[in-house]
């Protein structure tokens, strides 16, 4: 099999392993299976895309929707190299699943506005499904609606003509989109259990995700309801584009 590919950028070693062994986990990959590449710490290699099944983007603390001047180097390269792959991803209709800052890469590469409106505290949300939703293939099975995980200082206030939207919430009019017919992103987190999330409110406690006083408020928004089926559809990206 081809592998697939996980792009991080997270800084902090014990979320960034834990984010990779959920991938892992609930893909049913073996390590073999993925080429894991912390952006964070070195820059994008250059992908034979002919070479590969699939792309992961997995989550992070930078936001597209920073004023230029507060954006570090590395973010700044980040975006660039993210803007070149997505040139190519998007052209060619190569299998994408961005997860959190999935929507902030592929959302702007797209023209999607992204600002601040729609922000999500760190929760349980209740994710609905659009009519095109439940007709795409990537959450075949899955029920109309179901709880996920969220928390970002962001979100895509409008899509583009280019995007088909598949999923929103109350509170986030775009929670999953699609671009072409293999290009995915989801503003919810598929790849997250309540321990993975549990180590992240931790990790990133002085963030500004949360005031520094709601750390156990925090904690107990992610358990006010059960969580199980997100990670499905990771499964699901690997059945059907292993090659």
């Amino acid at each position: 099999m081809k592998p697939f590919v996980l792009l991080s950028t997270r800084a902090e070693d014990v979320p960034a392993d834990e984010e990779y062994a959920l991938f892992l986990r609930y893909t049913g990959l073996e390590e073999r299976d993925i080429l894991r590449v912390r952006l964070e710490s070195r820059p994008m290699p250059a992908f034979d895309l002919d070479s590969l099944s699939g792309i992961f983007v997995g989550g992070g603390p930078f936001n597209a929707s920073d004023p230029a001047e507060r954006k570090s180097g590395v973010q700044v390269r980040v975006e660039r190299e993210f803007a070149a792959l997505l040139d190519e991803v998007v052209a060619r209709d190569v299998p994408f699943l961005g997860a959190c800052y999935g929507v902030g890469t592929l959302g702007a590469h797209q023209g999607a506005v992204i600002d601040r409106v729609h922000s999500e505290p760190i929760s349980v949300v209740e994710v609905t499904l659009t009519d095109d939703g439940r007709a795409d293939p990537l959450v075949a099975g899955m029920p109309a609606s179901f709880s996920a995980f969220v928390g970002h200082k962001e979100a895509i206030s409008r899509l583009p003509p280019s995007a088909t939207l598949l999923a929103s919430s109350t509170t986030c009019p775009v929670q999953m989109f699609r671009v072409g017919r293999n290009v995915y992103a989801t503003q919810f987190h598929p790849e997250l259990d309540l321990d993975g999330i549990t180590t992240r409110i931790h990790a990133y406690a002085d963030y500004g995700y949360f005031a520094a006083d709601e750390l156990d408020l925090t904690l107990a928004a992610v358990r006010r309801a059960p969580v199980s089926e997100p990670s499905r559809m990771l499964r699901t990206f690997v059945e059907r584009y292993a090659r």
